[in-house]
């Protein structure tokens, strides 16, 4: 019994210093995101300008950014390669002057303030002619250093600037797709991403198509996209803990990489990944599956590690989203009908993470059994569905 309760506490200071460590990990308290950002489309020439933004949001830290850079990547079903493409970036320090020479000098991000980067980068050699040629958006990568008590953290960050986007169609334009005894009709967007709003975005796309008793549902990837629930694997830095557990994981899970299941601990702790993993294994020895999942939280299930995603996400790490209930909810409260976030794929698993108050989530269910939205490269976040 002696010997049972020293192995106990052994465990429990074991999980302790586990969480210890991993809440006082290196982090910074710095943010950086797009705001404002514009496309001008001109002959043979694009500019598109817009802000960074930096905000500290710790009251009592001065944190450094001695290095920031950027990437511009074009995406689309061209061949861009013969675009020429100029990049400036001007900082815009509430207390310091931008260099005339554009250098970029190590600048101090005081406690609880902010500071912006104006972003300046055109297009060459584009020819407007062909609808083909003109890229569907920019990905814009962010390469930026963090210096402060924590340490150098070297930090990457992406978005898509939306450059041509889907025309909005009325109901005389589509085709409805009909599955089982429902009408179902999946809308393409524009690469979504943290520069847009979701619920703008619904709109956008489904006002002139919606009728009473639609039922409006958006994928719980391109929700998070959007919130910025998106990382690059080089940010994760894998312990030993999640270089072990993973490889008790099917191949094709998102949770067999170290740095996937990195991400999980990040967001539930070590203890509660730990003690979900170790149960599991004993019900697995009974028969029973899936203990880990309902044990480590819904984000053990929402992870998309890389190439699960539609490309350029393809290369980072997608969480599940934040607060679908309350979106779900505010969006039904403002076009008029029901809406799902929903989690499907071309198994014919079917999970409904949420959904306004009168939404019918079996008729969901069976709706989007086989998955009308696809599961590769489409970009149709969006499925109407419509009962007969």
């Amino acid at each position: 019994m002696e010997i049972i309760f020293i192995l106990l506490l052994i465990l429990l200071i074991s999980l302790i210093l586990m969480e210890i460590k991993h809440w006082t990990r290196p982090r910074s308290p710095l943010t950086i995101e797009g705001k404002d950002w514009k496309v001008d489309l001109q002959s043979e020439i694009i500019k598109i300008n817009g802000w960074l933004i930096i905000e500290n949001h710790a009251p009592k830290v001065e944190v450094m950014v001695p290095e920031l850079d950027i990437k511009p990547t074009l995406i689309g079903s061209h061949d861009f390669s013969k675009v020429n493409i100029e990049t400036n970036i001007i900082s815009n320090h509430p207390d310091e002057k931008a260099r005339k020479d554009r250098y970029w000098f190590a600048y101090i991000v005081k406690g609880g303030k902010k500071t912006k980067v104006k972003v300046e980068i055109t297009l060459k050699n584009i020819k407007h002619q062909n609808i083909l040629t003109i890229p569907e958006c920019l990905w814009l990568e962010i390469f930026w250093i963090n210096y402060g008590p924590f340490g150098r953290l070297k930090l990457r960050q992406g978005f898509p600037i939306s450059i041509k986007r889907p025309k909005p169609k009325n109901s005389s334009e589509v085709c409805f797709i009909n599955n089982d005894g429902y009408d179902l009709l999946p809308i393409k967007t524009h690469l979504l991403g943290p520069l847009d709003d979701p619920i703008e975005v619904l709109k956008e796309y489904t006002s002139k198509l919606i009728l009473p008793g639609d039922i409006l549902t958006i994928g719980e990837t391109p929700l998070a996209v959007i919130q910025g629930r998106y990382l690059h694997p080089e940010l994760i830095k894998p312990s030993y803990l999640s270089t072990i557990l993973c490889r008790s994981f099917h191949p094709t899970s998102s949770l067999a990489t170290a740095c996937g299941m990195q991400s999980l601990i990040n967001i539930v702790g070590p203890s509660r990944v730990s003690v979900a993993w170790v149960i599991a294994i004993l019900m697995k020895l009974l028969g029973i599956k899936g203990v880990f999942y309902r044990l480590a939280g819904s984000q053990a299930r929402l992870i998309d590690d890389i190439t699960g995603t539609t490309p350029p996400y393809d290369q980072t790490i997608v969480l599940g989203p934040t607060s679908p209930q309350q979106i779900c909810e505010k969006v039904a409260s403002i076009i008029g009908i029901e809406v799902a976030v929903v989690d499907v794929n071309d198994l014919g698993r079917v999970k409904i993470l949420a959904s306004s108050n009168y939404c019918n989530e079996s008729l969901v269910m069976r709706a989007l059994k086989k998955n009308p939205a696809g599961n590769s490269n489409e970009q149709t976040p969006i499925v109407l569905v419509r009962p007969k």
